[in-house]
This record gives structure tokens, sequence and C-alpha cells, in this order.
């Protein structure tokens, strides 16, 4: 079995910490927002080690929406390329976990929809796209 790589910026592992250890009941809202996140585990793509990053809650009926934002930064998230590489992942949603398969979505009105259901859930995601000229990668994680 591969080993847990913690996330190193302080808050990022607090967070995953707290929800982990809780079984899902606590660290379920990121930084105390109010907002619904999930926790997305998935393997490194140098190191092949376990990483686990907290994102927003996005649902929809074909499974969980994983944007890639970064708060609008220059460069993507390095989730990104690890999903990218393996694109096995396992999806937190408070106390229930799922095995599932990450995609990138290229296809334009697939991406619109899902884009659309992400910006509902966190308004947030229109301000990012307007602050970068990257794209800001979309993935669609489905049941395996």
């Amino acid at each position: 079995m591969a080993e847990y790589l913690p996330p190193t910026l302080d808050w990022v592992r607090e967070q995953v910490e707290l929800y982990e250890s809780s079984g899902g009941t606590q660290g379920t809202t990121l930084l105390d927002t109010g907002m619904p996140c999930i926790i997305v585990t998935h393997a490194g793509n140098k190191t092949g080690g376990i990483r686990k990053i907290p994102l927003m809650r996005v649902k929809t009926e074909g499974g969980y929406v994983l944007v890639g934002s970064m708060g609008g930064a220059p460069t993507n998230p390095s989730w990104v390329y690890n999903l990218r590489a393996n694109p096995d992942v396992e999806i937190r949603d408070a106390t229930e976990v799922f095995k599932m398969m990450a995609r990138e979505v290229h296809d334009e009105d697939e991406r619109r929809q899902l884009w659309a259901a992400s910006a509902e859930a966190f308004p947030p995601y229109n301000e990012y796209q307007s602050k970068t000229t990257r794209r800001i990668p979309v993935f669609l994680a489905e049941p395996v």
C-alpha cells in the first residue's frame, strides 16, 4: 500500500484531518464558510503516494464535479496532474465514501453544464476564471 503524504498547507492538512478523523461528521464545510466540501483521495503522479484534498461539493446526477480553480491562480493545482495520470479516486462526502473514476471534461456542452452547476454551488468559480488566463480544468468523478 502506498504511503499517505499529507498536504503541505496547514489549513488544507487540518481540514482533511478533521474531516477524516471524525468519519465525516465534522469539517464538512470548507474553511468554516458554510459551503459543503468533499475529500478527494488520489495517487500522486510523481510519488505514487496517497494524496487527499478538500474540494467544493458539486454533486450532479452523473457524479461529482471537481474544479481545478486554485482561487484563479495562474497555474493548475497539483491534483489536476495527479488525476490526469491516475484517474482512480475515492470521494468522501460526509460519512459516505465512494470509489470513482475521474475524467477531464473536454466536450464543450458537457463542460458548460458542469461549470454552470459548479458556479451555482460555489459562485466564486466565475470570479476565479476571470482572474486567470488559463482555462480552469473540470473533471467529473463517476461511479466505477
